[in-house]
Parts: structure tokens; C-alpha cells; sequence
């Protein structure tokens, strides 16, 4: 397993790999890294209000919170290259949620561009 330190650096280059125009309206979400999941099969997990069902009563709220998962990563990649791609893929994938894409309209959006 890398160190926490070095994970938590691939998390942060893919956090900058998300396009400026998603990047700029990302408001009051934490991104943390945990070891495990809470229940396996699960890279990261998004936990909050999606943009799209907030409204005048969300201002004053806990930040959503984005966790990403780093033993499942590190279990699953082949290399190194390929662990700083999955959680890439990974960091994508929960913040698409953010943006109100559900499960099913994020894999459609991965398969269309390629992500997965």
C-alpha cells in the first residue's frame, strides 16, 4: 500500500484533472480519503444534496462529502499508472453525483467518454 500521504497526492492530481468549468462551481464539498469502504464493491462514495435539488434553504449546510477509497483502489490497479487512472476515474464518477447525475446517467456519460 502507498503511504496515505502519496494516495491523498493522486486524489488531489485528479481533482485538478476535472475540467475548469465542473471545477469552478464545486462549493462546499469535502473530499477525504478513507482506507475502506464501509461495504465492499465501492471505490468512493458521494454523500449530500446534489446541485441540481438545491435550493434557497441548502445555503447554510454541512459541506457533501466526497470519500474516496484507497485500498480497493491499490487492490485493483495493476501499476501505478493505472491506480493514478482509476482513482481519476474515480473522482469523476462522485462528482458527477454532485452535479445530480444519477447512477445510471454517470456509467452512460463513462461509456460515451470513455472512462471506466
Amino acid at each position: 500500500m502507498l503511504p496515505e500521504n502519496e494516495f491523498d497526492d493522486l486524489v488531489e492530481r485528479a481533482l485538478r484533472r476535472i475540467p475548469a468549468r465542473f471545477r469552478k462551481h464545486l462549493r462546499n464539498v469535502a473530499v477525504i480519503v478513507e482506507r475502506e469502504p464501509p461495504r465492499p464493491g465501492l471505490l468512493g462514495l458521494y454523500q449530500g444534496h446534489p446541485l441540481t435539488t438545491r435550493g434557497v434553504g441548502n445555503s447554510f449546510t454541512l459541506p457533501d462529502k466526497i470519500t474516496i477509497y484507497q485500498g480497493p483502489h491499490e487492490r485493483s490497479a495493476r501499476n501505478i499508472a493505472d491506480l493514478e487512472q482509476m482513482v481519476a476515474d474515480t473522482v469523476w464518477h462522485e462528482i458527477a453525483h454532485y452535479f445530480g447525475l444519477d447512477e445510471a446517467q454517470v456509467r452512460r456519460a463513462e461509456k460515451k467518454h470513455g472512462i471506466q
